[in-house]
């Protein structure tokens, strides 16, 4: 019977199950949606129950649609910075999940601030003190719990893992924990003080493990043996960085999805400067690799949004007509919930620039689209300042990366070689790789460079970048001014 490994893929708006085969091969999928609520403006959440559910949903379509195997180990990526609370003796969800997304701890950040915690806990964790990151988003699940009962707090690879193992293990890997804004990345344990400064008790959080290690076995998971072993947790976009094969100094990629996250890999710990983060890429015995990061809120989620608006068809309509502007146009600014890397502006929103008379349906189309290349154009200008390395491979995945005219826009705003892979399920192979080290399938990392990886080289052309930057940077500007309002004076 053949050998392999079962890939959870838990993403914001679907969960994706993918068999692995020991030469590296996909053998099945499955996938199911989980939906998104935003109960007020600024604030986005899901429900924990849901996620587990698309889970085993993904797992039943992936198991149904694959040959019979033998699954060796489980492995798991995740959205990051999303959290959840849940009672320690019964399981339960005691709130919801609340989305990286999500800006409700807004004013909480503010006050942290303003009574100047930024640098130091800037220090300690490679993070800004942003709505993003889940020390605050853990304190409001907290405020809200109910009293006297013992709680367990974690992002969704510990929910996951709890769910997985029937709620025997209570434990995350060191990626999603360098994330939480509550560990400290060069002492690699949870910090006293910021669990204080933040609020949360650190008794609540999960053990942190190395991103291959055993994190449980299975037990009373629907459609699963009992006793399968969970060999690798990791977030979502180290997994990608993992599953590229990105090992070496300065190797990079981006995810374009909903948001995008820029990743590129350090020899060591670096404080991250000019709007970028620093983080745990992953934990292999007992030792980090460190990687810088940008994250980008709203990137492809901009692209439904005006295909809506625009009254078109599909989003490669969207594409298609956006390939068709004139070389002038409007600048666009995606802020829909604030800005993220290198920006880091909560109050920003999104806006059009430059609109006239003259503006075009494709010029509006191609703003949209120019924006998704812009904002990663940012990112990593800042990475190349601060990088020790040079940038070297530039590796592209997620569902956008399959369109070669958005990639293409990306290398021409970059001046720089981008590699468009055919790996749509890359965070689910980055965390089958893990698993599989875990299990001794491959036995060190040059092994897993070594497996085959359809890929295609897009190098930048000339263009007329330049002068499109110069709108985006006028646009982005706008976005994050104060607007006042004279009415009624």
């Amino acid at each position: 019977m053949t050998t392999a490994i079962l890939a959870l893929d838990q993403g914001t708006t679907n969960s994706k199950a993918v068999l692995v085969s020991t030469t590296g091969d996909i053998l099945s999928r499955g996938s199911s949606p989980v939906g998104i609520a935003h109960p007020q403006p600024g604030w986005v959440e899901q429900s924990p129950e849901r996620i587990w559910a698309s889970v085993q949903e993904a797992i039943a379509a992936c198991l149904a649609n694959g040959p019979t195997v033998e699954i060796a180990g489980l492995a798991i990526s995740n959205q990051r910075e999303s959290v959840t609370i849940w009672d320690a003796e019964t399981g339960k969800p005691l709130g919801p999940v609340i989305s990286w997304q999500c800006r409700r701890s807004a004013p909480a950040c503010a006050e942290l601030n303003a009574a100047g915690h930024s640098a130091r806990v800037q220090a300690l964790t490679g993070l800004p003190i942003d709505p993003m990151f889940p020390g605050p988003k853990m304190k409001w699940l907290l405020d809200r719990a109910p009293a006297g009962r013992p709680v367990r707090l974690g992002t969704i690879d510990s929910w996951l893992i709890h769910c997985l193992t029937d709620g025997a293990v209570h434990a995350c890997d060191a990626s999603n924990a360098a994330r939480s804004q509550l560990y400290d990345l060069n002492r690699q344990v949870w910090s006293d003080e910021l669990c204080d400064l933040f609020g949360v008790p650190k008794s609540a959080l999960p053990q942190v493990r190395d991103s291959a290690a055993l994190f449980g076995e299975t037990r009373n998971v629907p459609g699963l043996a009992d006793g399968i072993p969970i060999t690798a947790a990791i977030g979502d976009s180290h997994a990608a960085l993992f599953g590229h094969g990105a090992f070496s100094p300065g190797d990079g990629k981006v995810t374009f999805g909903t948001g995008s996250s820029i990743m590129t890999t350090l020899p060591r710990f670096i404080a991250p400067e000019l709007g970028i983060t620093t983080t745990i890429a992953w934990s292999i015995d007992g030792q980090p690799t460190y990687a810088f990061e940008g994250n980008i809120l709203v990137s492809a989620a901009a692209l439904p949004w005006m295909t809506e608006i625009l009254g078109l068809a599909d989003i490669q309509a969207l594409v298609d007509l956006a390939a068709t502007a004139a070389p002038a146009g409007p600048g666009f600014v995606p802020a829909f919930v604030g800005l993220g890397a290198p920006y880091w502006h909560a109050d920003a929103r999104a806006l059009f620039s430059g609109i006239t008379f003259n503006t075009t349906r494709a010029q509006m189309a191609r703003a949209v689209t120019d924006s998704m290349a812009f904002q990663v154009h940012d990112v990593f200008k800042a990475m190349s300042a601060q990088s020790p390395a040079p940038l070297g491979r530039l590796y592209a995945d997620g569902g956008p990366s399959q369109n070669t005219f958005l990639m293409q826009c990306v290398a021409d705003t970059l001046d720089h070689e981008l590699i468009q892979c055919d790996a749509p399920e890359a965070s689910a192979l980055g965390a089958a790789y893990l698993a599989g080290l875990s299990l001794g399938i491959w036995p060190d990392l040059a092994a897993i460079a070594a497996l085959p990886r359809p890929r295609t080289a897009l190098a930048p052309r000339p263009t007329d970048a330049t002068e499109r930057l110069h709108v985006w940077q006028d646009a982005i500007f706008r976005s994050t001014v104060p607007t006042t309002s004279t009415m009624g004076e």
